[in-house]
């Protein structure tokens, strides 16, 4: 029985033993590498996140239309193109305009040519009647004649006033400077006008009036007032953070998902024209900021023993440091005590197999 004992004891040892070396061996076949990153000072703010939408401004947005009808004889506008306010678009074709002013110029003159004689008829029939050779019926003819001549030249004249300013509208000018958004017409197209429908030839965004329609949840709102700055991404362009401020505060709620948002305006500079209308927005919108002050990445700090600690590396070490902490925001926390500008802090490890 002893010898069975010892027997099973012996394997027993030979294999911790051997299991053991393999372990050692494994070990000393993997090399680890810290992921640090340097403490430096940055700016650390308490904020809102919200998402949200561009829009244009009210007025920052414009169809371009047709008053009349006719064929589009020139299209100067393109998707792209940028114009200035006042930068002739389209010209609509106008020769049947023209005729129309040159026709009723002609009848003006017929017009003046009979008041001129209505009038020296009128004077005539007084000077008559004042020496009793006609009838006072005669004067009031000659008085209606007069009228009549008088109403018909104002006629015509109004008639050109109108046909000259149907001329100015075949002209289509940009009523605000801005970036072509659409066009929804083409060079040669022949268009309908009425007072019921305008047909659009161009859309025009002002992309330096452009603004962030941010849903804030209900629970965030109240700390929000306009005045205060906020920093936002959009997905196309992910690595370039812009800024902006609120401006105001819808003070009905609207509902997604059944949660409760507030539409918070937030105004936004576009020196650059990178900003287009109806990009999707992430933003983070400051209630409190502290600025220039050390920090570190969230992930890089612990909780051991109800102490903050961090993993710093010295002379290729890992030494472990307890520290004090002050603002966090949604990726850095300010440092108090325990860390200097320029340690580098461990925010992670990769494990490298050696192979021979």
């Amino acid at each position: 029985m002893k010898k069975w004992i010892f027997f099973v004891v012996v394997v027993l040892f030979a294999a911790a033993s051997f299991w053991g070396y393999r372990l050692f061996l494994t070990k000393s076949d993997k090399e680890v590498n810290f992921q640090t990153e340097t403490v430096k000072k940055r700016d650390i703010a308490s904020s809102v996140q919200a998402t949200g939408v561009i829009r244009a401004k009210i007025g920052a947005e414009v169809k371009v239309g047709a008053r009349i009808s006719g064929r589009v004889e020139k299209l100067y506008a393109n998707i792209g193109d940028r114009v200035k306010k006042g930068q002739l678009i389209a010209q609509i074709e106008q020769e049947d305009l023209k005729a129309k002013v040159n026709e009723a110029k002609m009848n003006l003159k017929i017009a003046e040519a009979n008041l001129e004689l209505g009038q020296k008829n009128y004077q005539r029939m007084q000077n008559l009647y004042a020496k009793d050779y006609v009838s006072k019926d005669k004067v009031d003819v000659a008085e209606r004649d007069l009228k009549a001549a008088q109403a018909q030249a104002g006629l015509i004249r109004e008639s050109i006033r109108y046909n000259e300013t149907q001329m100015t509208y075949a002209n289509i000018y940009a009523p605000i400077s801005g970036v072509i958004a659409s066009v929804a017409t083409q060079q040669g197209e022949t268009v309908s006008a009425s007072a019921q429908n305008v047909p659009t030839f161009v859309t025009i965004v002002d992309l330096q009036r452009l603004e962030i329609y941010a849903y804030v949840d209900e629970t965030d709102i109240g700390k929000i007032k306009p005045g205060i700055d906020a920093v936002f991404t959009v997905d196309s362009l992910p690595e370039k953070d812009f800024k902006g401020k609120v401006t105001a505060i819808y003070p009905k709620a609207t509902i997604q998902d059944n949660v409760v948002y507030y539409i918070t305006i937030i105004s936004i500079d576009n020196p650059e024209g990178k900003l287009k209308p109806d990009m999707t927005v992430n933003a983070a919108i400051y209630l409190n900021k502290r600025e220039d002050v050390p920090a570190v990445l969230n992930k890089a700090i612990k909780r051991e023993g109800g102490k903050k600690v961090v993993t710093v590396l010295e002379n290729d070490r890992a030494v472990q440091k307890t520290i004090k902490t002050g603002w966090k925001d949604s990726a850095y926390t300010e440092i108090l005590e325990g860390l200097k500008e320029g340690d580098k802090v461990v925010t992670g490890e990769v494990v490298k197999t050696n192979k021979e």
